[in-house]
């Protein structure tokens, strides 16, 4: 039996390059729960998650909660058990759960979550500018820097954001392609007004124009977008991807670690997607290293098309949390065969805002 020996618990504030808008919340920093476990026969892994205020019901301080009562509960058991155990539990704080249950999956098959090969990865970029002397700007920077797929951000005005997406379209032509996120922002109505001047030729795929509970009305937009829709904050079980599999206009699914909990669940539920006709993108936007190096490794395996797990390079150089932080190079992350997953201490404890520990963390 291996048993957890000691886990160690931190919340960490990580600052960003510059602020990083969403329709619901702009962001100065990440703040995510770092997990540490070590165990009886003296291997280490660690978790990482981000808990978004305002993205579901899910706080933080619910966060820390859980993970701190469940951290308290799991010392001196076995690491199967507390697996299984904490997969049964996660309904009750998804994501907080999963940073546990991601140390755990490495610990359980460690030859699985690391580099086979080295790997290059694409991945999207975030978009910010809003002018029209702007945004030429930024597209040649971006293309420059070897992104081919940009993220754009849309849901406060439905008229400013259709001329900003039209001169964005018109600049990038047929450099690369955009995906359009509304962040459940739009009523139907401006949704389907925003979808009119998405061009298929340009633009990928329009992302979850309303609210996450309000699937009638994404499938209203969906049936009048001339680009397929993508549902992203309710699509958080394979059921929920079997739903959207039946819905007219729908065609992409976005996946995230931290909403599947386990990467076996991560996994799973790609393959179903796959197997229903339903594309997938992969990636949260708002991930630090850890989440953002696994998220990789399971987008090397199933999918050709930009990940969106890029967060980690919207940190200050100085606050990323592994030595060496992710390498980004011509549009692509970059990983090292047989790469293993080193802390930063002296980031994390700068940049720690709480900790928690129980039982033994030193070998």
């Amino acid at each position: 039996m291996t048993a957890i020996q000691g886990i160690e618990v931190r919340h960490l504030d990580l600052p960003l390059i510059k602020p990083y808008a969403l329709s619901y919340r702009t962001f100065e920093s990440f703040e995510p729960y770092l997990v540490t476990i070590t165990t009886s026969d003296g291997e280490t892994a660690f978790g990482e998650q981000h808990i978004s205020p305002g993205s579901s019901s899910e706080t933080r301080e619910g966060g820390w909660s859980f993970l701190t009562s469940s951290a308290e509960a799991i010392v001196g058991s076995d690491i199967n058990a507390v697996f299984d155990r904490l997969s049964s539990e996660r309904t009750q704080s998804p994501v907080a759960a999963s940073a546990i249950l991601n140390a755990l999956d490495q610990l359980k098959e460690p030859g699985r979550w690391t580099p086979e090969n080295d790997l290059r990865i694409p991945v999207l970029t975030a978009f910010s500018a809003t002018t029209r002397e702007q945004i030429p700007i930024e597209v040649n920077e971006k293309i420059e820097l070897g992104f081919r797929t940009f993220k754009i951000k849309v849901g406060k005005d439905v008229k400013a954001d259709r001329e900003r997406v039209q001169i964005i379209q018109d600049t990038l032509k047929n450099r690369g392609m955009i995906r359009v996120d509304a962040n459940r922002a739009y009523s139907v109505n401006d949704a389907i007004e925003l979808s009119q001047v998405l061009d298929p030729g340009v633009c990928e795929l329009f992302e979850q124009p309303c609210d996450t509970d309000d699937w009638d009305g994404n499938g209203r937009v969906a049936k009048a977008s001339p680009v397929p829709l993508m549902l992203d904050e309710p699509i958080c079980s394979i059921e929920d991807i079997e739903r959207a599999s039946m819905m007219p206009g729908v065609g992409f699914c976005k996946v995230k670690l931290k909403r599947f909990g386990s990467l076996g669940n991560l996994c799973n539920a790609i393959e179903k997607a796959h197997e229903l006709g339903i594309q997938v993108v992969l990636g949260d936007g708002l991930g630090s290293d850890i989440n953002c190096y696994l998220e990789a490794l399971v987008s090397e395996r199933y999918l050709d098309r930009a990940g969106e797990f890029n967060g980690c390079f919207k940190i200050q150089d100085d606050s990323r949390i592994l030595e060496p932080p992710l390498k980004f190079d011509g549009g692509h992350m970059v990983l090292k065969k047989a790469d293993s997953l080193n802390l930063n201490r002296r980031v994390i404890d700068a940049q720690t805002v709480r900790v928690a520990i129980y039982g033994e963390t030193e070998n």
